[in-house]
């Protein structure tokens, strides 16, 4: 694993366990996801379709590796996917971006210091056809340099030849999500019955060499 700049290898892995979660529609976040589309629909009076066909932001928490928690463990909570946030976006004009059909908006917030509070280390989008996470990540606020990093799900091993220019294509408005692979059912139990959804235990090792990787 190729360790960037602005987090560590811990929150890269934190990263990869949060997209895991993001992906399947079955884990915590996919159920709350469907929860609050719910509500807001609702509230709407509007008739509740696909979740997934309305812009939602993903707020993904980055913990202090030695943070402690009351009545679960780090590893517990990451594996459940404790620490991502889901809400429908009723404002897209407020979004740093314009997000194209198909796509979320994502924040990333980092925990530098045990018991201190979290701040800003990224932005970006969620492409779920792909199962991506398409971020930048800030390198310094006040020059507004930033560094732009494709997260693939760790349980894809292989994506398709050419995935980086359909994903530049798609952020373009060039091409539509419908014709974009859908990768992500394979890590979707929703799609795939087949699927396990592995644990923080299991990324973790695997990213520090334990597990083959």
């Amino acid at each position: 694993m190729q360790v960037l700049g602005a987090i560590n290898k811990f929150e890269q892995c934190v990263l990869n366990i949060s997209l895991i979660n993001i992906c399947n529609q079955e884990s915590h976040v996919g159920q709350e996801m469907r929860q609050k589309y719910n509500q807001w629909q609702g509230e709407r009076d509007e008739t509740v379709y696909n979740p997934w066909l309305d812009l939602h932001q993903f707020t993904i928490y980055l913990p202090h590796p030695d943070q402690e928690y009351e009545n679960i463990t780090l590893e517990a909570g990451l594996t459940k996917g404790y620490n991502v946030e889901v809400q429908p976006v009723q404002n897209p004009s407020q979004l740093p971006y314009k997000i194209p059909r198909g796509a979320h908006f994502v924040v990333v917030l980092q925990q530098q210091k045990l018991a201190s509070d979290f701040k800003i280390v990224a932005t970006g989008m969620f492409i779920r056809p792909l199962g991506v996470l398409s971020l930048d990540l800030i390198v310094d606020s006040e020059l507004g340099e930033y560094q732009s990093i494709m997260i693939k799900h760790p349980i894809i091993r292989e994506y398709p030849e050419g995935l980086e220019d359909k994903l530049n294509l798609f952020l373009a408005g060039e091409l539509p999500s419908e014709e974009l692979p859908q990768i992500v059912r394979y890590v979707d139990q929703a799609f795939n019955q087949d699927y396990r959804q592995p644990s923080w235990h299991n990324i973790y090792l695997a990213a520090t060499g334990f597990a083959g990787c």
